[in-house]
């Protein structure tokens, strides 16, 4: 079995036994250097990474090959990438940028497999009277739409 195959087969084996934890992006470069990310239903602790390095690391052999190892959690002003990730977000504030280039930005309130439904409250002009009201407005998004989105983080 070649090197990547053996540890992408460890990998799914530590994250079968971690079903909370879900897989962001792994790559090994040419110099055998492993990298991983990771996210969570919750979060992801220092803990889940040593647990997930250790699991493969202690399954390979550095006299056979040298590899270097880094598992981490995934930042959070990372793009969003998996529905699993809108899921732990619902109630957060969202900016997503649609395959058009259109700017959104809402409450993410719900999530399926298809898509995602972001709310906002908008100023418009009163249907009857003079003056502005604030009116609730929500746009629904399928992921095949998203080119990009993010949590605002508010500091």
């Amino acid at each position: 079995m070649n090197f990547r195959k053996h540890v992408e087969n460890l990998l799914k084996k530590s994250l079968e036994e971690n079903p909370e934890l879900f897989l962001i992006d792994f790559v090994i470069s040419s110099d055998n250097k492993i990298k991983i990310v990771l996210d969570g239903d919750n979060s992801v602790s220092l803990k889940d990474c040593i647990k997930v390095s250790r699991a493969i690391e202690h399954n390979l052999d550095r006299e056979t090959l040298d590899f270097g190892i880094e598992v981490a959690s995934v930042g959070a002003e990372e793009p969003l990438i998996k529905a699993r990730q809108y899921l732990k977000n619902i109630g957060r504030k969202l900016f997503v940028k649609d395959m058009t280039g259109k700017n959104h930005e809402g409450i993410l309130t719900s999530v399926n497999e298809n898509e995602i439904l972001i709310e906002w409250k908008e100023r418009q002009l009163k249907k009857i009277g003079k003056g502005k009201e604030i009116v609730i407005k929500n746009k629904s998004l399928s992921f095949s739409e998203i080119a990009q989105s993010k949590v605002i983080l508010k500091f």
